[in-house]
């Protein structure tokens, strides 16, 4: 049965902070800097692929300053395809890129995106609640802690040996917040007898039942004490936490990490996950909204990103973040200016309303740009969502070119994988099944995708 990849996710101080890095050839670079080997793209690290060579340029917290976003554009445009794509772990990476990687890099660079150090790029995975430090309903803003996790990360070089897919999150409490992407180590706030707790749980995701939680002080401490006792009991084989716990007891690793860092029982219902932020929000402080927008299957191109860039500028705090949700926040908006740049985000051909169909579908690269593709998921995507507007469905649809998942770091509703050009087997998400879910039908074509999820839609069995 296919299987679907965890998540994860980066980022978070001002990016004027890091030093720029210089670019030297690998056999140039010292061993303590050099870029390991790895199949995921980084800043510094262009993987091929069939419409070229990708970088992902991981952001912390999600969160990207106009200057920067504006040098993201020029990258793109002026060494790349134009394509740009927003992540499911909150990053962007660009697309089609030819021979000019070193100029590619160094723009980057020069603009503050890059790590402390080249051996510090493949650990800068650490996911936090888009909206954090603006959320209403945040318990308390992650973003000084998420500093120290991120400071500690690139600093230390025994956790550079960590897997460049090693992924922790972290959330507030915030309204706003990814809960079904795993993660090899997550911490949740969480009130407890009065007091504001960390609970925290191993290979899962924040839907789980904590296994325990420490106090916001020990926070830091929780985190690298897991990391130290994972990198001290892990084989070299056990990249991710899963694969430890496989021969290892949860109850016997709490144990060990309680003689490091005091923690709390702690039990609680767990949260509902957040629904795509599109539109207008308030946040925390009044008069003052955040607008989400997505971009069409979760690509942008330079004039969009420009776009959106200019209007943080003029309209908000100089600031994007973009989320787990492959889309885009802009903060701090004036709430009377909201419908105005929700209009000019339209315009830009960015998706501002949960009615579109398209804002609902999830797609990888397909076969357009990627070798395992079967099928060319973002044009059978267009087509898919189309066909759901004109039949006034709104469905979460993902769909995947082959079983390893890449679009979508969590289980969809409905799941389309590709068997070949224009064909799918179609997968409804069931807790009780591993992977996409129960397979309910086989090789079908689009339309007979969307004429199925309309019969099911309208029958009385499914309301």
């Amino acid at each position: 049965m296919p299987s679907n990849k965890a998540g994860i996710i980066p980022r978070l101080r001002p990016r004027s902070a890091f030093p720029t890095l210089p670019v030297a050839p690998l056999n140039e670079r010292p061993m303590s800097t050099a870029i390991r080997p790895s199949a995921c793209p980084g800043l510094l690290r262009i993987v091929q692929a069939l419409d070229g060579g990708i970088c992902r340029i991981k952001l912390n917290g999600g969160s990207i300053s106009a200057d920067q976003a504006e040098a993201v554009a020029n990258a793109a445009e002026r060494f790349a395809s134009g394509v740009i794509e927003a992540t499911n772990r909150a990053n962007l990476q660009i697309r089609g890129i030819g021979r000019e990687e070193a100029p590619l890099i160094e723009s980057l660079l020069a603009a503050g995106l890059g790590p402390r150090s080249a051996a510090g790029d493949d650990v800068r995975n650490l996911m936090l609640s888009p909206s954090a430090g603006i959320d209403r309903q945040m318990l308390f803003d992650t973003r000084p802690l998420a500093e120290q996790i991120l400071d500690s990360l690139q600093s230390h070089p025994r956790f550079h040996a960590l897997s460049a897919k090693f992924a922790v999150q972290l959330d507030g409490g915030e309204g706003l917040a990814m809960l079904e992407h795993h993660h090899d180590l997550w911490l949740s706030a969480v009130e407890h007898n009065g007091e504001c707790l960390l609970a925290f749980g191993l290979a899962g995701c924040p839907t789980d039942a904590p296994i325990s939680a420490v106090r916001l002080e020990h926070g830091h401490a929780l985190v690298i004490a897991v990391l130290e006792l994972f990198l001290e009991l892990a084989r070299p084989e056990q990249t991710r936490m899963r694969y430890l716990l496989a021969e290892q007891s949860v109850v016997g690793i709490v144990a060990q990490l309680a003689e490091r860092v005091p923690l709390v029982p702690v039990t609680r219902v767990p949260r509902a996950s957040s629904v795509l932020p599109v539109g207008a929000y308030p946040q925390r402080e009044p008069g003052r909204v955040y607008v989400g927008a997505v971009p069409p299957l979760g690509r942008l191109d330079a004039v969009m990103l420009r776009g959106a860039a200019k209007l943080a500028r003029e309209r908000g705090d100089g600031s994007l973040r973009f989320t787990p949700w492959q889309s885009l926040l802009l903060p701090n908006i004036h709430e009377d200016a909201a419908a105005q740049v929700i209009h000019n985000l339209e315009s830009l051909g960015l998706r501002c309303s949960a009615d579109d169909a398209l804002t609902h579908l999830i797609a990888c690269t397909g076969s357009a740009g990627c070798g395992k593709g079967l099928a060319d998921t973002k044009g059978d995507a267009l087509q898919l969502a189309a066909l759901l507007q004109r039949h006034g469905q709104i469905l979460d649809v993902h769909l995947s070119g082959c079983p390893r998942s890449c679009a979508a770091a969590h289980v969809a509703p409905v799941t389309l994988l590709a068997v070949n050009p224009g064909h799918y087997d179609l997968y409804f998400r069931d807790a009780a099944q591993p992977g996409f879910g129960t397979l309910h039908a086989r090789n079908l074509t689009i339309e007979a995708v969307a004429a199925l999820l309309d019969a099911r839609s309208r029958s009385p069995l499914d309301a």
